[in-house]
């Protein structure tokens, strides 16, 4: 090894991989200061030293957080394995190990994206920790708090708003608005929706009784023709593939399950809005196995 990389190594501490890990699933150095127990100075501080061993910016600020460059989503897989690979060395031997593991992970998530990871987490999870399930719920804002403080659930996923006293929320994806039709739509064989037949062509709305915090829905408008409200995104895209029906739902549940049900996907007559999905946890709590199937969850929702 080389003197150029010895020097490195010794400029690349521990500390220094949880923040970098931490900016990249977080995007915000006050949520990392939170989770570690640093100041927001540190954090920067720790920011700098980074930016200067890896020759590279890292994170641009945008008006949501920092956005990691490209130089930094290359580093992420890394970083983290070696920050598991870390903890597997300081374990005493009673730390998490999802090949052996039969663990049961309960979380409390909307039913948009139980529908967009359900899937993708049971094909990872066969592969690499074939006795770990879960269990996925759909609770209150209110309702998630309990199970939570209890040790009941690892997390939760949903539209929160400020973190409470005693837990901590950090971001998971952002999402905007699309419009789906099936694929053979009479009046929509180019594959242009303008703002008349948006308005016109009848909508199927999907709305739920209990959501995971703020249920990420879009109410209808004056003057639009409603055909049906489902409870529930997967019914509204079912029934929309067997009528000339369209709904107006989450850009990543359509790309996922578009070509399944036979819907096209389109982009609305407007600018979509836009909506952040957060996690959120019980601040203080160390959790090897939470951590490594929140790193899956991400992983089965492609962020």
């Amino acid at each position: 090894m080389s003197d150029i990389d010895l020097n490195k190594l010794r400029r690349l501490d521990g500390g220094l991989l949880l923040v970098l890990q931490g900016l990249l699933q977080m995007g915000r150095a006050s949520l990392v200061a939170e989770r570690l127990g640093l100041s927001q100075p540190a954090v920067s501080h720790a920011l700098a030293r980074l930016r200067d061993l890896f020759d590279d910016p890292l994170f641009v600020r945008r008006p949501h957080g920092l956005e990691p460059t490209r130089r930094a989503l290359e580093l992420r897989p890394r970083v983290e394995a070696l920050i598991r690979m870390a903890g597997d060395v300081l374990s005493d031997g009673s730390g998490f190990d999802p090949a052996t593991s039969d663990r049961i992970f309960r979380i409390a998530v909307p039913e948009f994206v139980a529908a967009l990871i359900g899937a993708g987490l049971i094909n990872r999870l066969k592969d690499v920790a074939p006795g770990v399930s879960f269990a996925l719920d759909h609770l209150s804002e209110e309702d998630i708090l309990r199970p939570l403080r209890l040790g009941d659930g690892e997390f939760a996923i949903g539209r929160f708003g400020a973190a409470r006293a005693g837990y901590t929320v950090e971001p998971f994806l952002e999402d905007y608005w699309c419009a789906v039709a099936r694929a053979d739509h009479p009046d929509l064989a180019g594959g242009a929706l303008t703002l008349e037949r948006w308005r016109n062509i009848g909508h199927v709305f999907a709305w739920s009784p209990s959501e995971t915090g703020q249920k990420p829905t879009m109410e209808p408008v004056p003057d639009m023709v409603m055909r049906a409200a489902v409870p529930g995104w997967l019914t509204a895209l079912l029934m929309v593939a067997s009528t000339d029906a369209i709904a107006t739902v989450p850009r990543r549940l359509a790309d996922r399950h578009a070509s399944k049900l036979g819907l096209q996907v389109l982009d609305l007559p407007f600018l979509p809005e836009r909506f952040a999905v957060s996690v959120m946890r019980r601040a203080g709590v160390v959790d090897a196995g939470a951590d490594w199937f929140l790193g899956e969850v991400r992983a089965a929702a492609g962020v």
